[in-house]
């Protein structure tokens, strides 16, 4: 056999994760201009002036490898978070972080708890390691914490859980948070992605931060890519025990965060009247395209990020009419919810258009 025959089913069976087209191949393929993307969950206000002005103001030293140890960003995000820095690992988005996890605690034929309609990425890491993923349905659109607790068995090594969730924007609350917890042993590794987690406003919202102990296998991962606005510079973070943290560093390449990205990042952590503003966007946002999704008779889903999943019927199709309209969603075959779309809240000006293109369509 030759070198591809010999490559696991495992591996043959991955579907790989489907991105977006760019804005400019939209715009080409369809004759159109004046796009606006509301596909994959950026910031409309883009990124921090000040991360801009850093980047500006060090571009001559591009020359020079990074810093392998995120030196600086670490002492300040160390700071900003009130966390010991050895606890502390970055990667090139938080999807790094997440295969890092996985490579250094589960081996072939060990399991991996996850939600159904959660984060694809989760299922893709895991299988391409030779693990099997033990998949939780949904309740209501949320996290069934009980039911995540039940499907742990003795070949469970990991657990994955998003809140908020990517896709459905919804959160599991403390009560459940803390009754699930009481559950889990410290022989299996919770992996809590909080990539959205600025943005929730509930009071009953369980900050996995402040679960954190030595005698506790948390990981919890965030990213610079949504509210601040890096996506495209791709730096994650994730904060554990300095045992756990300590292992994954040993996977860990070295330079895997690029200098820009580190030095953006820094500069980004201190601009709090972005962070203000881009949060008041995301409010401001949320009511607009909630009441008038309302007003056009389609159900959504509460969200607690900067996105709403919306059922219009066909999504595929409404997707498909939408792109050729000059906007661009998100269709959620992928996730198994055919007759949903997600659309990313953007600025006043895009939610706008949004709703304009969607009503046009709905009533023609």
């Amino acid at each position: 056999m030759n070198i591809v025959d010999q490559v696991p089913n495992y591996i043959r069976s991955l579907v790989p994760y489907a991105p977006g087209k760019p804005i400019e191949e939209v715009e080409r393929e369809y004759g159109i201009e004046g796009s606006v993307k509301l596909a994959s969950n950026e910031n409309p206000l883009g990124p921090s002036p000040r991360a801009l002005q850093a980047l500006r103001e060090r571009l001559d030293q591009l020359h020079l490898y990074p810093d392998g140890d995120c030196f600086y960003l670490k002492r300040g995000l160390a700071e900003k978070l009130g966390v010991a820095p050895e606890r502390l690992i970055f990667g090139n988005g938080s999807n790094e972080l997440i295969e890092l996890a996985v490579r250094t605690f589960l081996r072939a034929g060990d399991e991996a708890v996850m939600a159904d309609r959660a984060f694809v990425v989760y299922r893709l890491v895991v299988q391409a390691a030779g693990g099997s993923c033990r998949i939780v349905p949904l309740k209501d659109f949320t996290h069934d914490l009980e039911g995540m607790a039940r499907a742990i068995t003795p070949r469970t090594r990991i657990v994955f859980l998003a809140n908020p969730n990517n896709p459905t924007g919804t959160i599991y609350r403390r009560k459940e948070w803390e009754g699930f917890l009481k559950r889990i042993s410290s022989e299996v590794l919770l992996i809590v992605d909080e990539a959205y987690f600025e943005y929730v406003a509930d009071p009953e919202y369980p900050d996995s931060l402040r679960y954190h102990g030595e005698e506790r296998a948390l990981l919890t991962l965030r990213t610079f890519s949504k509210l601040y606005g890096l996506a495209g510079l791709r730096s994650g973070y994730g904060i554990g025990p300095k045992g756990i943290v300590d292992l994954m560093h040993r996977v860990r390449q070295p330079f895997n965060v690029n200098a820009a990205a580190q030095w953006a990042a820094l500069a980004a952590l201190g601009d709090g009247d972005h962070v203000e503003r881009s949060l008041k966007v995301n409010r401001q946002g949320m009511d607009y395209l909630g009441d008038e999704l309302a007003k056009l008779g389609l159900e959504q889903v509460a969200s607690q990020a900067n996105f709403i999943l919306v059922r219009v019927g066909d999504g595929q199709a409404v997707f498909n009419r939408l792109l050729r309209r000059g906007v661009i969603v998100r269709p959620m075959g992928p996730y198994d919810l055919p007759e949903h779309i997600r659309v990313t809240v953007g600025t006043e000006k895009e939610n706008s258009r949004f709703i304009s293109e969607l009503k046009a369509i709905i009533k023609g």
